[in-house]
């Protein structure tokens, strides 16, 4: 039944698309033309982050925080094996999936470790990445309590993520 979902939605879409005499190709191209400006236009905001996160591992801060952070996250019953994803998270969603990776490589698919990091992964959100595209094209310029409250979120989805899977 799924394999019949996306072409009935897309004829659904032509459909009302004629029903309401919208030229369906030049809709389609302007578009297309706003997403390449977008493209462009939020090109440095990205460039700016994925060098930062660049930096912070090879600074070796993002060691040093695992090295002082990782008791605080044992308490929270976060693995030692996961500590890295969950502070990369938040910066990069590349550097995260291959992170993901590598913990499924090492320690299998069906472990505990392989399902905290798992969920970890599915509960958060590469947050300055998300807040860098989205601010670039916004008149929005003081985050206020944005990025504690998201980087809190985050931590207690891990949290949650690992208790979950402690019962699983």
């Amino acid at each position: 039944m799924s394999k019949y979902i996306l072409p009935i939605l897309f004829v659904a879409l032509f459909i009302y698309t004629w029903y309401k005499k919208v030229n369906v190709y030049k809709t389609f191209i302007d578009g297309a033309k706003g997403a390449f400006s977008l493209c462009l236009d939020i090109l440095p905001y990205i460039i700016t982050i994925l060098v930062a996160v660049a930096l912070f591992r090879a600074s070796g801060l993002a060691d040093l925080l695992i090295k002082l952070l990782s008791p605080i996250f044992n308490l929270l019953g976060i693995p030692n094996e996961v500590c890295e994803l969950v502070l990369l998270r938040p910066f990069t969603g590349s550097g995260s999936f291959a992170l993901l990776s590598n913990i499924y490589t090492t320690y299998g698919v069906d472990t505990y470790i392989s399902r905290c990091a798992s969920c970890i992964l599915g509960s958060s959100e590469t947050l300055f990445y998300v807040t860098t595209v989205y601010l670039s094209k916004t008149s929005i310029k003081k985050l206020g309590f944005a990025i504690p409250i998201g980087i809190l979120a985050s931590i207690f989805g891990a949290v949650i993520s690992c208790l979950v899977c402690k019962f699983i």
